[in-house]
């Protein structure tokens, strides 16, 4: 069979152009790597997500070169004070941030990404499927159904079905849940600089500002989300906020995954991003892994050594599993989420000590217990 000519050898093919895959260009790129990146599809790349950055994913925007609170105008991103919880029967706890995070849309937080990328000359390849790779110890012969390349190493940011994990055999993992996710816009003025999160039997509902005139609601449950008109009718409280909003645009789906990979690298092939593992969409921290992982596998890549990345992913993963563990009990058992929301709104402190630990502020081996949850003896 006839080969195209190849192109001349990089340092890091990278398959995706989705957040996990530009982020982990851009960390490549600082390091002084040679980047490849190709994607199936072009811009704009869009994705369901709840588009909140919690103050863990600004911090590792900053670590890539990127401040969306200062790069972004006021119209394309907007302020997230803390999160708001609202439990089906009537109760409301809420925590503020510490540091600053912002809700941004999705395709704006793309081509922002795609703009660094671009300055630090990544070279980009739109329309290109990956259709076959063969390994050695030493390279990589990637070939697309355009082009062939040649790379020492490639990076898998395929998303949860990566092709690139199959090929490697990298396919072995727990997954832990399986929930679906449906986003949809709307026009109005945010009522809240929070993320709000409304819980219900039948799942919760995100509510995200994105801009001074829009908001983000993302609904998340385990059986299939009918149309939002619907979604919404069980969240009655939500439902009064946005009845006179208009829907902007048509409402997107996919599917959340808890799930953790036995191994993210083979010689030299690494995963990164929900084709690595994830979290559930509850834990609101699925961007801020990905860009911790993205400055992680840099440095390994920069140091040719890729188990630094086994290590630093089995550490970035940790806590937010845990996290989300404990999310979904809420989610499976009301009785104790609503026990769990009203002790939070009896003890505000618990629940921005919860916040402190979720974000990273408070390591979660250093944590006392709260003295509501202390046992209370009686002599």
């Amino acid at each position: 069979m006839h080969l195209r000519a190849f192109k001349t050898q990089m340092d890091v093919f990278i398959v995706g152009a989705g957040p996990a895959g530009l982020a982990c260009a851009i960390a490549c790129a600082l390091k002084g790597l040679t980047v490849h990146v190709a994607d199936a599809i072009e811009p704009p790349i869009d994705k369901a997500c709840g588009e909140g950055l919690l103050p863990a994913a600004l911090e590792a925007l900053a670590a890539l070169g990127l401040d969306p609170i200062h790069d972004l105008n006021t119209n394309e991103a907007h302020p997230l004070h803390g999160i708001r919880f609202f439990s089906d029967d009537g109760a409301i706890a809420e925590a503020t941030f510490s540091r600053p995070a912002r809700g941004i849309r999705r395709t704006i937080l793309h081509q922002f990404l795609l703009d660094r990328a671009i300055s630090l000359g990544v070279h980009l390849h739109w329309k290109q499927s990956v259709q076959q790779i063969e390994s050695t110890p030493q390279s990589v012969l990637v070939r697309t159904n355009r082009e062939t390349f040649h790379t020492r190493y490639l990076v898998g940011a395929d998303g949860p079905r990566s092709r690139v994990a199959n090929w490697a055999g990298l396919t072995r993992e727990v997954l832990r849940s399986r929930r679906i996710g449906l986003r949809q816009h709307y026009a109005i003025s945010p009522w809240s600089n929070f993320v709000e999160v409304y819980w219900s039997n039948d799942g919760q509902a995100y509510v995200t500002p994105v801009s001074p005139t829009q908001a983000c609601v993302a609904f998340v449950a385990n059986e299939k989300i009918p149309p939002p008109a619907e979604a919404l009718t069980n969240f009655p409280a939500l439902a009064r906020h946005l009845a006179q909003a208009q829907p902007i645009g048509s409402a997107r789906g996919s599917i959340t995954l808890g799930r953790t990979l036995h191994r993210v690298t083979k010689d030299n092939i690494a995963l990164i991003g929900d084709a690595s593992g994830s979290v559930d969409a509850i834990t609101g921290e699925g961007l801020a892994l990905t860009f911790r992982q993205a400055t992680a596998l840099a440095t390994a890549l920069h140091t040719n050594n890729l188990a630094t990345y086994r290590q630093a992913h089995r550490r970035i993963q940790h806590l937010p599993t845990i996290m989300s563990r404990a999310l979904l009990l809420m989610d499976s058992h009301p009785a104790l989420r609503d026990r769990i929301i009203t002790l939070f709104e009896r003890h505000p402190s618990l629940f921005c000590h919860l916040l402190q630990i979720h974000i990273g502020n408070t390591p979660l081996r250093n944590t006392q217990p709260h003295p509501s949850l202390e046992p209370n003896y009686t002599r």
